[in-house]
């Protein structure tokens, strides 16, 4: 019988940084045309055009296959519920026959700031000590867990257009609550951009020279969080270039041919990431299924073993 498993079986199963070192080799594996993965299909819903994305993919060194549907409704955050919501269902590569329905809202917050973290520690200078972060929702808050993971930052800096939000956040996360974006940027060394904004939130000038650049938001074409300036002077690394490509405003805006490489590239040993100190690195996370599958499969594998979750 499938295994239903529930967000709050997902989190006592799988912590932060069994995703960290999950993601790093599930990246690796995707950029050497391990997995199979489509660039998802995304339909705008409604007048509000509302996020609804098919996200599918096989592993075939797990084994495991399967999708994530996952939905963005910004107005829901008005009715107390969620904005990004999923459902990640496991298939048996074997058979085809449903294998498991994983909660995907927690799975995609964490494994989002685990790849964050992955690309700090091959990408970011090794005495990184200040970290901005520059929103204040759940992807902030899974973001300093994930970055501290890497890195004993001795200071936090955070930043977020609501002065309750950020300051509830600031409080929460051990951080400084930063009066301006520019001054949560300027001298830090890892820049985070977990915002909803779609239009730039961070300007070139900001930025100084050797710091690190994790871009979460922005991930449809109209939209960005960068000042193209910036992201055509750094090196850029993305999750998937056909994905970026196609998806990624700030990409888009600032020319395709920047990309530097993938992530996962860069895990495998195929090309360098930082060659110098005083490069600017930028990393542009869109999400890939197979990170969401992946995820999905360690909580399914530890659940049945332990017992955990509800057969159906």
């Amino acid at each position: 019988m499938p295994l239903l498993l529930s967000e709050s079986d997902v989190r006592e199963l799988v912590s932060m940084r069994d995703l960290i070192a999950l993601m790093e080799t599930t990246l690796a594996d995707f950029s050497q045309g391990k997995v199979e993965q489509p660039v998802r299909t995304v339909l705008g819903v409604g007048a509000e055009r509302n996020f609804f994305g098919v996200m599918p993919a096989y592993l075939p060194s797990l084994p495991a296959m399967g999708a994530k549907l996952v939905t963005v409704y910004p107005a829901n955050l008005a009715k107390q519920l969620p904005s990004h919501l999923a459902t990640i269902v496991l298939l048996d590569p074997e058979t085809g026959a449903l294998r498991a329905l994983v909660d995907g809202r927690y799975i995609t917050e964490a494994r989002t700031a685990a790849v964050s973290a992955v690309s700090a520690r091959l990408l970011a200078r090794a005495d990184a000590r200040a970290l901005a972060i520059l929103g204040s929702g759940v992807q902030a808050r899974s973001h300093v867990e994930a970055l501290r993971e890497i890195f004993g930052f001795g200071e936090v800096r955070a930043w977020s257009p609501n002065p309750e939000s950020r300051g509830r956040f600031a409080e929460e996360a051990g951080a400084r609550a930063a009066g301006s974006a520019e001054e949560a940027v300027r001298g830090a060394d890892v820049i985070a951009l977990v915002t909803s904004s779609r239009t730039p939130v961070i300007e070139d000038g900001w930025v100084k020279e050797g710091a690190h650049v994790i871009s979460v938001g922005a991930c449809r074409p109209a939209e960005q969080e960068m000042d193209p300036a910036l992201v055509r002077r750094s090196l850029l690394f993305v999750d998937s270039r056909a994905a970026a490509e196609r998806e990624s405003g700030d990409v888009i805006a600032a020319g395709a041919g920047h990309i530097q490489a993938e992530l996962g590239e860069v895990a495998a040993g195929r090309t360098a990431g930082r060659t110098s100190p005083g490069q600017i690195t930028i990393f542009k996370s869109l999400g890939l299924a197979v990170e969401d599958i992946a995820s999905a499969h360690l909580a399914y594998r530890r659940a049945a073993a332990a017992g955990k979750g509800i057969r159906i």
